[in-house]
């Protein structure tokens, strides 16, 4: 009889798991197939451990620039968390396991927008990559979104996803650089050559600094160079925009999306291929490596140093992000009342009493 594993089971090269201990961080991952988001961290350096929690479709993650605070982008909203590392060391169903406890503090009901990346920015602003109307927003408490920049070949703002825009580069505190699957501006145009028309755009400028690439994602700015993945043939790839070009870094020979950098290492996600979306069958590695994983990439070399592999639950990452100097994460939904009962105020914090705990 065939082993029956359990949930979020997976396999980690040695390497990969005393990496993560050695940089004393954890993962952060959006699996919006499976909606979770799961912290990863180590517990030693032979030992990973993983959190799920429930987030509907969940796919951006941020983070602000004091790394107390995070923002998940769910199906229809987006949900703001505070963390309070003081109510983490005495949380009641495991006191003194974590040293952050993310909190929820404020919800954006934006609709179903496709709301890929996001990012805090200037001022704690957030800004987002509105996928279905095809342009970056802004959230506040007056509308569903603000537009903020929107391609110049697109005529009107509407829900037709034309180009698939879905990547977004900050640079000090603003939106620098997007990624999208062509130029389009009809409805889905970008499903006809999506391995072949991709673009990169500077926003600043309106110009397009990259083309012909195969479905271009998680663009980022790492040590001034800008990095992006190439989904369509396994690729990080390094962009210069002044020539216009691009070196590979790293093959990875998967559906590759979501990155992050810490100290010298990317970790990036790879994802299983949908078998039954007549998209995905236009992808060359789609029998290579498929299935999904998070793989830790030596920036200086390029070379693969180690890897974690989901054996079930897990087929599509969308992002991953570095939670710096955190080793034990935890964060609560509101899908339970255990939240209810975490009272923070300014110099006090304390447990009050709830129905059931997560």
């Amino acid at each position: 009889m065939k082993k029956v594993l359990p949930p979020f089971s997976c396999i980690c090269t040695p390497h990969f798991t005393e990496l993560l201990h050695k940089l004393e961080c954890s993962i952060a991952i959006s699996t919006y197939q499976a909606s979770k988001l799961i912290f990863i961290s180590s517990k030693n350096d032979e030992e990973i451990i993983q959190l799920p929690r429930h987030f509907d479709k969940l796919m951006g993650i941020a983070q602000n620039e004091k790394g107390n605070k995070l923002a998940l982008a769910c199906r229809d909203k987006v949900q703001v968390f505070t963390n309070a590392p003081k109510l983490a060391e005495h949380y009641p169903k495991a006191p003194k396991k974590y040293d952050a406890l993310f909190l929820p503090r404020l919800t954006y009901h934006t609709g179903a927008l496709d709301i890929h990346d996001l990012s805090f920015g200037t001022e704690e602003k957030l800004f987002a990559v509105n996928t279905l109307f095809s342009c970056l927003i802004t959230l506040d408490n007056e509308y569903n979104f603000t537009p903020f920049w929107m391609p110049n070949w697109i005529d009107s703002i509407a829900s037709e996803d034309f180009c698939h825009l879905n990547g977004m580069a900050m640079l000090d505190g603003q939106p620098k650089y997007v990624t999208a699957f062509n130029k389009g501006n009809t409805r889905q145009s970008w499903k006809k050559n999506m391995t072949q028309t991709g673009i990169v755009v500077d926003i600043t400028t309106n110009e397009i600094i990259c083309e012909g690439l195969a479905m271009p994602h998680t663009p980022r700015i790492f040590e001034g160079k800008l990095y992006v993945l190439l989904s369509g043939t396994g690729e990080l790839v390094c962009i210069d925009p002044i020539k216009k070009n691009y070196n590979v870094v790293a093959k990875l020979d998967g559906f590759v999306r979501g990155m992050d950098f810490v100290d010298d290492y990317l970790f990036i996600g790879i994802n299983k291929i949908r078998k039954k979306s007549s998209s995905f069958g236009q992808i060359p590695i789609n029998n290579k490596n498929n299935q999904a994983s998070v793989v830790a990439v030596h920036l200086p070399t390029g070379s693969i140093v180690g890897n974690m592999t989901y054996q079930n639950s897990v087929d599509e990452i969308y992002d991953i992000h570095i939670l710096k100097d955190i080793v034990r994460p935890n964060i609560l939904n509101t899908k339970t009342e255990i939240h209810k009962a975490a009272v923070s105020i300014p110099n006090q914090n304390y447990w009050g009493r709830a129905q059931e705990e997560a």
